[in-house]
């Protein structure tokens, strides 16, 4: 079926990038592949990670399926934006409907983005990843191919303000080579070694940033452990 809504939103989002002047770095597009199914699977830092981590797909002429939080699909403009674009709802009082939902899509050679930490961190370091993206791409017998972001969080993330006025941001974007998901294996094992991936991935994007804090109110956006302010895991 002819996809009507998802190419022009990508354009819209072009022109506002092209506004904002944002700075894109992204390295490993070829990872992504150009036909049949796969679980992309993005750390999450802010609110628009779905968009950038989908950017990193139009190299190989692909559009991603993300599974998002029900409650998106419930506002007046989010909502027919997302269902239009073939995203899927995830409720987590009934999760089996969203996973079968991606299953079939999965089947069919979408690619579905997954951000397995389940939840932005607010310390822009790694959560614990759940472990279904694993599961689907074992049950699907498809790859999944690891991918982070940084400096999305400085356009809007959770506790703090958007800005989206024309500041020059760079985004970096890592994708890394596809993982196996080998029916045989145990998802957890399989999620740790996914998990592995990615963080490798964001520390090579954090090194690769070509800004740093431009005094010491703006350490907001870097990790503790780097050195800024954000909050400490698990404090």
């Amino acid at each position: 079926m002819a996809e009507l809504v998802y190419p022009p939103v990508i354009g819209a989002a072009r022109t506002v990038f092209k506004a904002l002047d944002l700075k894109f770095d992204i390295s490993g597009a070829e990872n992504i592949p150009r036909r049949g199914g796969a679980v992309l699977v993005s750390n999450h830092i802010g609110y628009l990670d779905f968009v950038f981590a989908g950017l990193a797909a139009r190299p190989a002429k692909r559009l991603v399926r993300f599974m998002a939080k029900e409650s998106v699909f419930r506002h007046k403009v989010s909502g027919p934006l997302m269902r239009a674009m073939k995203h899927i709802p995830v409720d987590r009082a009934q999760g089996m409907h969203a996973y079968k939902h991606a299953l079939t899509a999965l089947r069919s050679g979408e690619i579905i983005g997954v951000f397995p930490e389940a939840t932005i961190s607010e310390s822009f370091t790694l959560k614990n990843f759940k472990s279904g993206a694993a599961r689907l791409a074992q049950e699907a017998g498809v790859p999944l191919i690891p991918l982070a972001l940084w400096g999305t969080q400085r356009l809007w993330t959770k506790g703090h303000k958007r800005d989206l006025g024309r500041n020059h941001f760079p985004i970096t974007i890592r994708v890394g080579e596809a993982l196996e998901a080998d029916p045989a294996d145990h998802a957890e094992k399989i999620t740790d070694r996914l998990r592995a991936r990615v963080q490798d991935l964001l520390e090579a994007a954090q090194r690769a940033y070509p800004v740093r804090p431009r005094d010491a109110e703006d350490t907001w956006w870097i990790p503790a452990h780097l050195g800024g302010t954000a909050p400490v895991p698990g404090a």
